[in-house]
């Protein structure tokens, strides 16, 4: 299996962190991102979307991080992180559209912002990022995992973006269930950092 990455990605590190999660190795293949590898033809074909991560399974092609994942769990990973039941697995799936649209919108574009120069409305990105933490802070303030009570998949999406709020100037520091919760997912078997949350 193949990963085409970038080590400072947040969608890329949550594939590495799960693979890792279920001992399931993985042929990393760095892409330069800052000189536009990932819009060359190469690639292109791959993703058309122009995109990182992509992910290789013999015929098996997949663009999106958390499309990569469900695959992963139910193809590597079993009940543990990926539940058979139709409510359990609704349940992941709410986490896994947080991580595509308020953290995406959130803490991972004041992260872009602040580190990378994207032009986009600061304020605004803050403002979704203290409305999400607060969320999730609340969740967390009665449930140890995300989902289905225990690690899931969901986890892993969530983390990266958490993990690495504070270089986009995003303190989770009064966020008291959030940060426990972080450590906890640390203490798992396998579990491995990214640049930015060591």
């Amino acid at each position: 299996m193949k990963l085409y990455d970038l080590s400072l990605s947040g969608n890329c590190y949550k594939v590495r962190l799960f693979a890792s999660f279920i001992q399931t190795p993985l042929t990393i293949i760095p892409v330069d991102f800052m000189s536009g590898e990932h819009k060359e033809s190469k690639l292109i074909q791959l993703n058309p979307w122009g995109e990182i991560p992509i992910f290789e399974d013999g015929d098996v092609v997949l663009r999106d991080a958390q499309a990569i994942l469900v695959y992963l769990a139910n193809k590597y990973g079993g009940e543990a992180w990926w539940p058979s039941e139709a409510h359990l697995q609704a349940d992941v799936m709410q986490w896994l559209s947080v991580a595509a649209n308020e953290i995406q919108h959130g803490p991972n574009t004041a992260r872009l912002i602040k580190k990378f120069g994207l032009e986009s409305d600061v304020a605004l990105c803050l403002e979704r990022s203290n409305t999400l933490l607060t969320l999730l802070d609340n969740h967390l303030s009665s449930h140890k995992w995300l989902a289905a009570n225990r690690p899931t998949i969901a986890d892993c999406a969530i983390y990266p973006y958490i993990s690495v709020a504070h270089e986009g100037d995003v303190s989770i520091d009064k966020y008291t269930n959030i940060k426990a919760w972080m450590n906890r997912l640390k203490l798992l078997p396998g579990y491995m950092s990214m640049p930015g949350n060591e």
